[in-house]
């Protein structure tokens, strides 16, 4: 949809104002903001409403964005802007607590995206059926067990304790990382599959009973790693929020705790961020909401997102950079922690 220059210019203002404050627009606000008389800018909301851009929620009231309104902001486009420097202050000290822990990087990361928005944060964990298998090594931890560490290239660890019926020696811990670093290394996770592990204990002949538990410790390994995880926060915050009245926020939290809802939902383009607004989320529950996500990379292979979900109301300019600037960040923390290994 063209909208001329000052239909442009009186929606993005309406859109500023609403997310300010969460009442309906006034033309003298607005005209005094933009520098047009009052009875232009009812003239210019008048046709926006018939647009489907505006609503009216009152006869007397003022205007507020429709779906349609804001996904015309931002189809137009809008400047890039810095974030100010006490939010980004905050999410890199959040984020930098977790700086050496690949463990809590992804939890500290929707902290600090919480934090610094006042909205909900998810991510979702690198890893899936398409990671390969970087390397495994074996610690041994007692006379008859040890545990396996499985590294991937999306920059997972996943660690699993077997135990054996035999003692086990250093020779032994030698020969279990010869023979899975030759054999499984590079293949992908969703190679390791029962079918493939009895495959490979009948090529060992009579070595099969001696691989049988690291071979079983390695399947849940693999299960593991394929499997998406995810992490929320500041599921609180949609409390503040008049558009989660009457249970919309519990709705919303709720699908957020299905790991693999979560894992559809965030699903979108590398490469910049995305936005779904309302209906373009595809569930009932999250009608009056938008969605603002990035996928990020580790050593330069698509590996998760993070996303913020809160009103449709929301200042997309400086959640969009949060956004950005947080996905930018953990990808580069997720490739030095994968890089040391």
């Amino acid at each position: 949809m063209d909208l001329t220059p000052r239909k442009q210019k009186v929606l993005s203002s309406i859109i500023r104002n609403y997310t300010a404050s969460g009442e309906p627009v006034g033309s003298k606000s607005i005209a005094e903001e933009i520098g047009f008389s009052s009875a232009t800018v009812r003239n210019e909301m008048a046709d926006l409403i018939e647009l489907g851009l505006l609503e009216q929620p009152h006869t007397s009231a003022g205007r507020i964005p429709s779906q349609a309104g804001y996904r015309e902001y931002l189809n137009a486009g809008f400047d890039p802007v810095a974030i100010p420097e006490d939010l980004k202050d905050f999410m890199d000290k959040t984020l930098d607590k977790a700086e050496f822990d690949r463990e809590k990087l992804l939890g500290n990361a929707t902290e600090a995206l919480a934090g610094a928005t006042r909205f909900t944060s998810a991510a979702t964990s690198p890893g899936g059926s398409t990671s390969t298998i970087k390397a495994v090594q074996f610690v041994q931890i007692s006379r008859r067990a040890a545990m396996l560490i499985m590294m991937s290239s999306a920059g997972t660890m996943k660690t699993r304790v077997f135990h054996c019926e035999f003692d086990l020696s250093p020779e032994i811990m030698r020969i279990f990382f010869r023979i899975f670093n030759e054999r499984i290394a590079g293949k992908t996770v969703s190679e390791i599959t029962p079918g493939f592990i009895q495959s490979l204990g009948i090529s060992f002949g009579d070595m099969a009973m001696l691989m049988s538990s690291p071979l079983l410790a390695l399947l849940e390994a693999a299960r593991e790693t394929g499997k998406p995880e995810t992490v929320t926060n500041g599921q609180m915050n949609l409390l503040l929020y008049g558009e989660f009245s009457h249970g919309g926020a519990r709705q919303i939290v709720k699908t957020l705790g299905d790991s693999s809802e979560l894992d559809l939902l965030l699903t979108c383009k590398t490469g910049r961020v995305n936005t779904l607004l309302g209906t373009e989320i595809g569930r009932p529950e999250f009608r009056e909401s938008a969605v603002v996500m990035s996928r990020y990379l580790i050593d330069g292979t698509d590996a998760g997102a993070i996303a913020v979900i809160g009103p449709m109301r929301m200042n997309y300019p400086i959640v969009t950079e949060c956004v950005r600037y947080i996905a930018d960040k953990v990808g580069n923390m997720f490739t030095a922690l994968l890089n040391e290994d």
